[in-house]
């Protein structure tokens, strides 16, 4: 198996603290885009109920780098459970404990247990976008059209 990196595949460094019951956040393969983060108490959700998971952990995600917070497709799939708001930012600045908002969508009581994988984080750049106002935008094909206009075939 080749160990180099692709060139593309940007390494930072990320400072985490643990507290607590937490556990620091690890790829479960090789070539995973993201870090399982796992909850520090346990879970009951009711149908449509939502709830803050606490992580136990505080980083420090560098300049540039944002996390973003995604669900987990298996507790998706299988369970029923998401994340309300997906994907969740953490911003560079931030260091206080990450908490993952999970609902459950399904139409049964969910437990997730403590130590669950309960979401997983992708460490993205971030580009900032310097606005300017405008009177007229530049014409496209699309125009104006949205919400399924280009078709779903």
């Amino acid at each position: 198996m080749n160990e180099t990196l692709a060139p593309e595949q940007i390494v930072v460094d990320l400072p985490v603290i643990v507290e607590g019951e937490g556990v620091a956040p690890s790829y479960a393969s090789e070539e995973a885009a993201g870090m399982d983060l796992r909850s520090t108490e346990e879970i009951i959700l009711k149908p449509l109920e939502r709830t803050l998971a606490k992580t136990g952990l505080r980083m420090a995600i560098p300049k540039g780098f944002e996390g973003q917070i995604r669900p987990r497709s298996g507790l998706a799939l299988k369970r029923g459970i998401s994340m309300v708001n997906s994907p969740g930012t953490i911003d560079s600045d931030y260091r206080g404990e990450i908490g993952v908002i999970l609902i459950n969508l399904s139409d049964s009581v969910v437990q997730l247990e403590k130590g669950e994988r309960i979401a997983q984080m992708v460490i993205c750049p971030v580009a900032r976008a310097t606005v300017k106002i405008v009177d007229l935008l530049d014409e496209t094909e699309r125009g104006e059209g949205g919400f399924g206009s280009t078709g779903t075939k």
